[in-house]
């Protein structure tokens, strides 16, 4: 298994880093087909093989991915294509 943690800085309001996380979700939902939903400011997904959640705080977004074994081969590319989607979206510097 692989672990992703992502942190994405921002100076958005509460409701466009919502919208801008809504954007994350619907983007890897689309790529990696994962069920999102949202617990207060904890956007929860998953999947066979992935699980994770997206917290938003006043300042940053973080990102925590699980990847079961045969996603693991692929953490790398996952991990860089969702850090550029958060860094579109949320703008500012990101945390790998």
């Amino acid at each position: 298994m692989a672990d992703i943690h992502i942190v994405q800085e921002h100076s958005l309001t509460p409701e466009k880093s919502r919208q801008a996380a809504q954007l994350v979700a619907d983007k890897m939902a689309e790529e990696y087909d994962l069920a999102c939903v949202w617990d207060g400011d904890v956007l929860r997904f998953e999947r066979s093989g992935v699980e994770g959640t997206l917290t938003l705080a006043e300042t940053r977004a973080e990102m925590r991915l699980k990847l079961g074994f045969l996603f693991s081969a692929f953490a790398a590319k996952i991990e860089a294509k969702v850090a550029e989607n958060m860094h579109k979206v949320f703008g500012g510097k990101t945390s790998v």
